[in-house]
């Protein structure tokens, strides 16, 4: 398993939230206290674990210079899991399925945020692709908040394959397209599904569009032509919720 660094107060209660068994080392400013500093400081030496005081120019540099508010954590990275593993996943659901497909999305700040609002619409994995995209990574982590750690994050090697193989398991292939007139507003999501997301400012691949069974486009009345990848999952990711807690009622 790979270790990495993260840092601030809000990144450092998630890993003691979610993930406290894998910190492995912590350094605090030696001069800088606050209630929110002790309280981490209290955390994790309840976890056995004291952190070394420093100044805050090697915190700075532990950091790499980015706004760490006193406290650095060593923590063992949460892991991309494997095509074999979604197929197991897949294969053991009894829910109705939600996967969320991310084609090529290599921006972590997207990656994380896209996480966090898969942990809150209660998606069962999130797929991503091995070549030409974010993995999981410390800013992936920060901006997950704790969701890096509950939400599984499977890497495939072959994205059309994959996506022909969960047709074949009886998901349905939701792809977005600014292009086209389905809005999400006009699409039943009560079935087993994988929404898929394109890359930032160039949609989907030509070879990933091919496998969809359908296309929805979020509505746009301003002038702007898209929005952020994350917040458009934000969008498609909660209407699938509404309707499904419709159906529910």
């Amino acid at each position: 398993m790979k270790s990495s660094k993260l840092f601030g107060l809000h990144s450092v209660q998630a890993a003691l939230d979610y993930s406290p068994n894998k910190i492995h080392k912590a350094w605090v400013d030696s001069g800088r206290q606050d209630k929110r500093l002790s309280q981490a400081i209290d955390n994790l030496l309840d976890l056995g674990i004291e952190p070394e005081k420093v100044d805050r120019k090697k915190l700075d540099r532990l950091a790499d210079n980015n706004h760490h508010q006193g406290i650095v954590i060593e923590v063992e990275m949460p892991g991309e899991l494997s095509e074999s593993d979604l197929k197991t996943a897949v294969e053991t659901l009894t829910e109705t399925a939600l996967f969320l497909v991310l084609d090529n999305v290599q921006d972590p700040h997207n990656l994380g945020a896209c996480l966090r609002t898969s942990d809150a619409t209660g998606v069962h994995g999130v797929i991503i692709t091995k070549d030409n995209a974010t993995g999981i990574t410390p800013t992936v982590c920060k901006v997950a908040s704790g969701a890096a750690e509950t939400v599984p994050v499977y890497q495939v090697t072959n994205l059309a394959r994959t996506l022909r193989w969960l047709k074949g398991k009886g998901l349905w292939i939701i792809g977005t397209a600014g292009e086209t007139a389905q809005t999400v507003y006009c699409s039943d999501f009560n079935i087993p599904m994988a929404l898929v997301i394109g890359t930032e400012g160039k949609g989907l691949r030509r070879l990933t569009k091919e496998q969809c069974d359908l296309l929805v486009s979020v509505p746009m009345l301003g002038k702007v032509e898209s929005l952020n990848l994350s917040v458009a999952t934000g969008v498609l990711l909660y209407e699938v919720v509404r309707q499904r807690l419709l159906t529910i009622k």
